[in-house]
């Protein structure tokens, strides 16, 4: 079938991600898109209750380049029903699922049950044909419409080698199209061959991309006789025999995808070739916090060329004029925390005004590739500073980035990260201290930016003395206050249902947090709250529509927009969703506490990019002033990067990274979202034409 998948899979939460962001062949492949969030009617079923898989089962291993975190199995029962068991483990959070599909006269489902637990909680989802109509209810909807016999059900959750059913249904539809229950059409367009295996094992794949469910193409691989190989992105499903084909595939793919890129990068991508004039604006003073009336900018030839009061600047004969009446102009912001997904990734940052990005965590091979591009000129792409995720190995290791077993191992992934063009290196929370102290002494004398979540057994106190010069996450500044019994398993599900559990009776000012916020502020220590991602997980049940996306529906495909409604984690036995929103709102206290004592703060979203608005709306809901808040996106990571000479502001010498949009952004932060006009290094773009490359309808709200 075709279902959600999670786009990053690094991301703090599963949920949050598939939400959105780019993956699809489950019908997205992002976190908090969706690995998705789970609730139903009936009683959960327990793990020893799910269909156990034959010996003569098709096996699968769920892998990426860190390691393996899952299995999945697919055969046929006694009836012809198609089955699927899986499970995973991502750092704690466990997936434990099966599915059966039982198929009708006319070769379509007629029947689906999908039965286990996410960290949603219950996966349970059913789907029916019966007296014409086709009913289905998921941990998220419910509905009911009358069947056509053609259109296929695509499932909210489940396992993601249930993928095979779907996928092998696409191709042998005609024009290798199907028409999509709740809504949506997928089709499948051929991309690459590749030569995977050896010897015995050795044959022919083709990988298609799944199009129509996403913003952006998502890659799947079929044997040549139309029947299902696998798919390969952040995380891959592979036969045993074939996951050391990964990265090969992977690359296959991106080398592929890149045919589409220069095209993106002519339309878009030429330095305007006369000034620009953006007259009459509210202009953000990024570097003062403050919004100034009535100003007009001109950007020339890629830099800013004059700034100053409508009145008195002189536009050039030949100038573009832009009149900016009732808009607000700002310098190009920064998501200071987001996995790139794709290269078209670009295209959706950039139509909001992104013209500079983080990628912390980053799997090498696909950043390097995607480097190379944008060196060549031949990908249309915002700044992005990117670094390494370094993890323990274990059955808690990350999901991506390199895993390492010793002191050594340690220093070697850092290295590799120098060598590879890498800025930053971030430390997961696998890590045994005598392994994260030896990797941080080695960034330190490479000149790398260390940063990174706490290793289990470690408070913010012993990083900051080890050497990292940003916290990502605020759960894990709030953690300093936190039972020793949290601490000490704090690499698993832990982080979030510590926080979830205790942060509401944490007192700011008083110890251990007093002494916190002042050795931070003393040391400059960077945070990177990440709040919208709290959100996300502390403060929905399955099927409230999620403010972070609230804005963007009716703009996008159907299967992503459903996934806006994921809920969050399910809070565990004895802790209600209540105690998890009163401590979402101690950790908005503690962003605002942090600041207020001279915290640097970073905006980032550990999203698909399109949450950090409401990453600003949380912060100004936190006490910050627009201003401060539109600061974190702008100058802020400009500085922790060392780009502030160059990009960040609005000042004569930078360069052109601006972004108009409709609105007072002083009175109406949200405004943000509705981008009109983007400048990136000179490059004039229109927003609207870039939503529709990107795959949006229209406007967000």
């Amino acid at each position: 079938m075709i279902r959600l998948l999670f786009a990053d899979l690094e991301g703090e939460s599963m949920g949050h991600r598939a939400k959105i962001a780019a993956c699809a062949l489950a019908a997205l492949m992002t976190s908090v898109g969706v690995l998705p969030g789970i609730v139903a009617a009936g009683a959960q079923t327990p793990k020893e209750q799910l269909l156990v898989p034959p010996a003569d089962a098709q096996k699968y291993k769920l892998v990426s380049a860190a390691g393996e975190h899952g299995s999945a199995a697919v055969w046929r029962l006694a009836d012809g029903s198609y089955a699927v068991r899986e499970s995973m483990n991502l750092r704690g959070q466990i997936f434990e699922q099966d599915e059966v599909i039982h198929s009708g006269p006319n070769g379509q489902p007629d029947r689906i049950v999908i039965r286990g637990f996410t960290p949603s909680g219950d996966s349970a989802e059913t789907f029916s044909i019966m007296g014409g109509f086709a009913r289905w209810q998921s941990p998220i909807d419910k509905g009911e419409v009358k069947y056509d016999g053609k259109a296929q059900y695509s499932p909210f959750g489940g396992p993601f080698a249930a993928t095979a059913y779907g996928a092998e249904a696409i191709m042998k539809a005609p024009g290798r199209q199907i028409n999509l229950l709740p809504g949506g059409v997928a089709r499948l367009e051929k991309l690459v061959d590749v030569a995977v295996g050896n010897g015995a094992t050795a044959k022919t794949v083709t990988v298609w991309t799944l199009e129509g469910v996403s913003t952006e193409p998502v890659p799947v691989v079929m044997n040549t006789d139309g029947s299902f190989f696998g798919f390969v992105s952040f995380i891959a499903l592979l036969p045993e025999a074939y996951i050391g084909d990964m990265l090969k595939i992977q690359k296959a793919q991106i080398d592929a995808l890149a045919a589409r890129n220069p095209a993106y990068k002519e339309r878009f991508g030429k330095v305007s070739s006369v000034p620009v004039a953006f007259t009459h604006v509210k202009l953000f003073d990024a570097l003062t916090g403050k919004f100034v009336d009535d100003q007009t900018v001109i950007a020339d030839q890629g830099k800013i060329a004059a700034v100053g009061a409508s009145a008195t600047v002189k536009l050039p004969a030949n100038a573009r004029v832009i009149d900016g009446t009732g808009k607000t102009l700002s310098p190009g912001i920064w998501d200071a925390h987001m996995h790139v997904g794709s290269d078209l990734s670009g295209l959706q940052l950039l139509s909001q005004g992104a013209t500079s990005a983080r990628n912390p965590g980053a799997d090498i091979q696909p950043t390097v590739l995607r480097n190379q591009q944008i060196a060549a000129g031949k990908l249309l792409f915002p700044t992005v500073y990117s670094s390494v995720l370094i993890d323990g190995k274990g059955p808690l290791q990350a999901q991506g980035g390199i895993s390492v077993g010793s002191a050594e191992e340690a220093v070697a992934a850092v290295r590799r990260a120098k060598e590879s063009g890498f800025t930053a290196v971030k430390f997961y929370t696998s890590m045994k201290p005598e392994w994260l102290w030896a990797g941080i002494k080695e960034a330190k004398t490479l000149g790398l930016h260390v940063h990174g979540h706490i290793p289990a057994t470690l408070r913010a106190t012993d990083v900051i003395a080890g050497g990292y010069d940003e916290i990502t996450h605020i759960n894990f500044v709030m953690m300093q206050a936190l039972p020793d019994s949290v601490i000490a398993i704090s690499n698993g599900i832990e982080r979030f249902n510590g926080p979830g559990k205790y942060a509401k009776d944490v007192d700011l000012n008083a110890e251990p947090m007093k002494s916190l916020i002042k050795l931070m502020a003393a040391k400059q220590t960077v945070v990177d709250p990440t709040i919208s991602t709290f959100e996300s997980l502390y403060v929905p049940e399955n099927g409230d529509l999620s403010p972070a996306y609230a804005p963007f529906v009716g703009t996008l495909p159907p299967a992503v927009e459903r996934g806006f409604r994921a809920g969050g984690f399910k809070p565990p036995e004895g802790v209600a969703r209540a105690d998890w929103r009163a401590s979402f709102a101690k950790m908005i206290a503690l962003v605002k506490a942090l600041h207020d004592a001279g915290v640097p703060i970073v905006a980032g979203t550990d999203g698909s990019g399109l949450e950090i608005v409401r990453e600003l709306e949380l912060y100004v809901q936190a006490g910050f002033s627009p201003g401060e808040a539109l600061q974190t996106a702008t100058i802020a990571p400009a500085r922790l990067v060392g780009a502030d000479k160059e990009t960040g502001s609005i000042s004569i010498g930078k360069q052109a990274d601006l972004v108009l949009v409709d609105g007072d952004a002083s009175k109406d932060i949200g405004a943000m979202r509705r981008t009109i006009w983007v400048m990136s290094d000179g490059a004039l773009m229109n927003a609207d034409e870039l939503r529709a490359a990107a795959g949006f309808s229209g406007r967000p709200k």
